[in-house]
């Protein structure tokens, strides 16, 4: 035999004895990934709250698992086999790997302190693999007067310079000084919040607000579950959330209140399980579904388009074939079934593929009050338990929803929904319906589209999103001012677009239309007509006055030297510096491709084009994004004082469980 064949034999011989490795382990640590036992710690948790266990075993062709256990501190766990799963098909990972992942449901653990994790795998040629991580029980000690009501309040992308821009819109200022304060800066506790995702710098909302109500590190586009190796996008493993631990353990209720889609990210991220924030027929059958674990009394926002049901023809794999008259886009495509061991240990609904389900009944089936609008918000003030759904998608912006109001336009009507209610209006049922709850509640409510205009950057726009927004924080505070025993948060879950105020017009807003509408023949805009004489920084700023009408609303926003704003996250936009007459086309809408929406700007980088100078961005796309800039909160009441200084996302969920759950002094 030639010392080639020898070499080959050898390397056959090794690889068919290689041992089994294992590729991930749930939770995530450190000491796992790069072997090193120091913090941070990663995976964090309350005493007693629940997460699953699971690792991803890379096995030698051929071979099989035969078994594998968890071990903690090296203590083997024995569960009931119903809670455990062995899952080898319909992988995630390259084609041709041999691997397990391998799971165990629902664990806890009371002791505090930092736990080391292993997982012991045995190949069924007998060779074994062996795993160590760790994570951390958080002790949470002394004793006082709780917080019986959690308010949490997301301006979604909400960053400093958002909060300050509306300050002056809404405010004023005189040589420097704010006429009056909004009411977020009014709250005695402030701090910065550190907003990194688990897999990123720069986090989405889906992490951005899962991070904040299960004390752990979620990945970008995930909520409530760690990452795995396995397709489905609802059997990751789960980490449970603040509304789930404070319902199991004391009762509590849940709102959601949101002027987004209710299947958005950041609403889901209080109650749904997934690893795909787009999969929106199961995210909104699993807020009705598992409300047994969450406590969910309150859901309003848009996203009726989730709860009609398809009658359109379906297709053989379950997605839809065509568009529904009716709006619907409920898809089996996106919708679930829960794998048995995840149902046995979490005692979860098993979920169907229902694209015809008719969601709105079956929440009023379950003694939910159902709104349609306005009228029947007001209406259903009394319930014990509501669903408003005000939109097809994501609800129109409130620079919108005034102007209807004020008979000054009818863009609302265009979406088939005129009759939508403002955010404080919406705040304001939703905590009459929760303060009947006896043993308290959870709410988030969300100021959605501070962020969805942010990335178009649409900037008058996402000032009255702000503004409205104040106005929700403004009724919570007067909640809470009745009901001492209440914990009022306001924050952001990211920065976005990295808005700036750069200063203010140097021209009459007359001027500008006059640069912005050349006479035919003359040059399109440009930098030199619309940027350089218009834009006054330092002094040449002075300070922009608004007129608030009696609604709380600028009566224009189209001012003698108004406010100007920058982005450092943006896209190629051409800026007019004049409000946007019609908004930019939300995707997210049924009927977006039908006029009259399909009538509107498709993007930044068209709209304006001929009435405005182009900008060109630092990001590739069509819109802004999100920065990893620190944001700050705000808190108000029982424990306001845990949030001070600079925080991680993560810390926050510790804090509110600390005044929930042992009280402050």
């Amino acid at each position: 035999m030639t010392r080639l064949a020898v070499a080959a034999f050898l390397l056959a011989a090794a690889s068919a004895q290689a041992a089994p490795s294992v590729t991930r382990l749930v939770p995530p640590s450190e000491l796992f990934t790069s072997n090193d036992p120091n913090p941070p710690v990663i995976a964090r948790f309350l005493p007693g709250q629940r997460f699953d266990l699971q690792a991803t075993v890379r096995l030698d062709a051929g071979t099989t698992l035969a078994s594998f256990e968890f071990a903690v501190d090296g203590v083997v766990l024995k569960p009931a086999s119903a809670v455990t799963s062995v899952v080898t098909t319909g992988l995630s990972l390259p084609a041709g790997t041999n691997a397990a992942v391998v799971s165990q449901r629902a664990y806890s653990n009371a002791k505090p302190g930092i736990h080391k994790l292993t997982v012991n795998a045995t190949q069924s040629d007998g060779q074994r693999v062996s795993a160590t991580g760790n994570f951390e029980v958080v002790a949470l000690a002394g004793a006082g007067r709780k917080a019986k009501n959690i308010i949490i309040l997301l301006g979604d992308g909400m960053g400093a310079a958002h909060r300050t821009a509306a300050r002056i819109m809404a405010r004023g200022y005189a040589q420097g000084k704010a006429h009056a304060a909004l009411a977020m800066d009014t709250f005695p506790n402030t701090g910065m919040v550190m907003t990194s995702s688990l897999d990123a710098i720069v986090t989405d909302s889906s992490p951005g607000m899962s991070n904040y109500v299960t004390g752990n590190k979620a990945a970008n586009n995930q909520e409530g579950v760690f990452p795995d190796d396995t397709a489905d996008a609802f059997d990751n493993p789960r980490v449970e959330y603040l509304s789930e631990y404070l319902h199991r353990t004391q009762g509590k209720a849940l709102g959601i209140v949101t002027t987004a889609d209710v299947f958005d990210a950041t609403p889901a991220a209080n109650a749904v399980h997934t690893s795909n924030r787009g999969n929106g027929t199961g995210i909104v059958d699993q807020f009705l579904d598992d409300r047994g674990l969450t406590g969910l009394s309150v859901l309003m926002g848009g996203g009726r388009k989730w709860f009609l049901p398809n009658g359109d023809a379906l297709k053989a794999d379950g997605s839809r074939n065509g568009q529904a008259v009716n709006g619907s886009q409920r898809d089996a495509k996106s919708d679930y079934v829960l794998p048995p061991d995840l149902v046995a240990g979490w005692g979860a609904a098993l979920g169907a593929k229902d694209p015809a389900r008719d969601l709105i009944a079956d929440f009023q089936g379950a003694g939910f009050a159902y709104a349609p609008d306005r009228a029947g918000l007001v209406a259903a003030a009394g319930a014990d338990k509501l669903l408003g759904l005000f939109s097809y998608s994501n609800m129109n912006v409130a620079f919108d929803k005034i102007n209807k109001r004020r008979g000054v336009s009818t863009i609302v009507d265009d979406y088939g929904f005129p009759d939508q209610p403002m955010l404080d209006e919406m705040a304001e049922t939703a905590l009459q319906v929760l303060s009947r709850q006896k043993n308290g509640f959870v709410a988030l409510i969300e100021g959605a589209s501070i962020d969805k205009q942010a990335h178009l950057m649409d900037t008058d726009r996402w000032l009255l999103e702000v503004i409205e927004f104040d106005r929700a924080v403004q009724v919570a505070k007067d909640f809470a001012a009745k009901h001492p025993d209440t914990l009022v948060i306001v924050t952001a879950d990211h920065e976005c677009s990295g808005a700036a105020i750069i200063g203010a017009s140097t021209k009459p807003v007359a001027a500008i239309r006059a640069a912005a509408a050349p006479a035919e023949g003359a040059s399109a805009p440009s930098a030199a007509t619309l940027r350089d004489p218009v834009v006054g920084v330092y002094q040449a700023a002075k300070f922009p006055k608004y007129t608030i009408a009696a609604d709380g609303y600028p009566q224009s926003t189209d001012v003698d030297f108004k406010m100007l704003i920058g982005y450092g996250a943006n896209a190629d936009r051409y800026e007019s510096w004049l409000a946007n007459a019609t908004p930019t086309q939300d995707s997210q809408q049924p009927f977006v491709g039908q006029a009259p929406q399909s009538g509107y700007p498709a993007n930044p980088s068209v709209r304006n084009q001929g009435a405005g100078f182009l900008v060109t961005g630092q990001v590739p796309g069509d819109q802004a994004v999100h920065t990893a800039t620190d944001v700050p909160l705000s808190a108000l009441g029982r424990g306001a004082s845990l949030f001070s200084g600079v925080m991680d996302n993560t810390d926050i969920f510790f804090k509110i469980a600390q005044a929930a759950t042992k009280g402050t002094k």
